[in-house]
């Protein structure tokens, strides 16, 4: 009996607790996930540019390789070629 008025003692006190947290509780949930929304938006920009820079990496990188065969299919050796004499 004695376990069943703590029982019910301990529900009560949380109760009353609950009714005075949850109001306290409602803005800070709703701030954190406005935090939340503000982060995923300043990572996603982030990683689009990252994303814009590897890719701008990438077509430099293919640039330059269709430009040296290019230049070999053409017979251009480059800068090199000018120094030495025939």
């Amino acid at each position: 009996m004695q376990r069943n008025a703590e029982r019910i003692i301990v529900g009560a006190a949380l109760a009353v607790a609950a009714s005075t947290l949850l109001p306290m509780l409602k803005p800070l949930a709703a701030g954190g996930l406005q935090a939340l929304a503000g982060l995923a938006n300043r990572t996603k920009y982030a990683m689009q540019l990252v994303r814009e820079e590897a890719e701008d990496i990438i077509a430099e990188a293919q640039f330059e390789r269709m430009k040296k065969q290019l230049d070999r299919d053409i017979g251009i050796d480059g800068p090199e070629s000018a120094n030495v004499q025939h």
